[in-house]
């Protein structure tokens, strides 16, 4: 038997999400971002009760020296806000509680004109979301650049790469100063495990990304066979 077991946290978000479970260095964490705040209500699974933050003994010490910087990490995760995220279609059903939350899972980067955004080869350890400006994605073939699509604002990339980390297919480069979300699969498997009702919406979402994307594809395909065969025939 474990003498001394670990204790497991949860913590109730102002979404009506219910995060965790979660030990008390990562619990640590959260008040130190300010995504628990001393009004947050947690569940602690030594206890079995739910109690404010601000309660609970472990946390009383971290209160008092970080309070006040929590508010305001709390207040601008990653400086953006939630309703920003709306222009991302894959987004689109998501409510602003939800999508707050969901900032603090992701990454934000930017890139200048030609800036790579991911290489040819590389493994794939996330999906990236097009929050500003343009990029490409392009194969070069004896050495000249060939484009293979174009992204704009609202539109993703990547959404294999977060489910089985397979190596990119392309290079994907900045056309003008972008910012982009990036989500890896690092992050989404900690989504599960925190918040799987958050990760439910989002995985709806993406299904659909990728549903619509293979639809894409066999039109293209189709396409292409009809092309072929016609030119036989002349």
């Amino acid at each position: 038997m474990q003498a001394n077991p670990p204790v497991y946290y949860r913590a109730w978000g102002v979404d009506n999400i219910a995060y965790g479970p979660v030990e008390l260095p990562a619990l640590i964490q959260w008040v130190r971002s300010g995504r628990v705040l001393p009004s947050s209500w947690l569940f602690s699974e030594a206890t079995g009760v739910w109690t404010r933050a601000e309660a609970l003994p472990e946390l009383k010490l971290f209160f008092k020296k970080e309070d006040g910087a929590a508010g305001e990490a709390r207040k601008a995760p990653h400086g953006l806000k939630a309703g920003s995220l709306r222009r991302i279609k894959i987004f689109a059903e998501m409510d602003d509680r939800q999508l707050a939350s969901f900032l603090e899972y992701m990454e934000v980067l930017k890139f200048p004109p030609n800036g790579t955004l991911c290489r040819e080869g590389e493994p794939g350890d996330g999906m990236y979301l097009v929050l500003e400006g343009e990029v490409r994605a392009r194969v070069l073939v004896e050495g000249r650049e060939v484009t293979l699509d174009t992204l704009g604002v609202g539109e993703c990339f990547g959404e294999m790469a977060v489910l089985d980390e397979s190596p990119r297919s392309a290079d994907v480069v900045a056309n003008s100063n972008s910012v982009v979300l990036k989500i890896s699969a690092a992050s989404l498997r900690k989504v599960f495990q925190e918040a799987p009702a958050l990760a439910a919406p989002f995985l709806v979402a993406l299904s659909r990304t990728l549903t619509g994307r293979i639809r894409k594809l066999t039109k293209r395909f189709e396409e292409f066979v009809h092309f072929s065969r016609a030119a036989k025939e002349i």
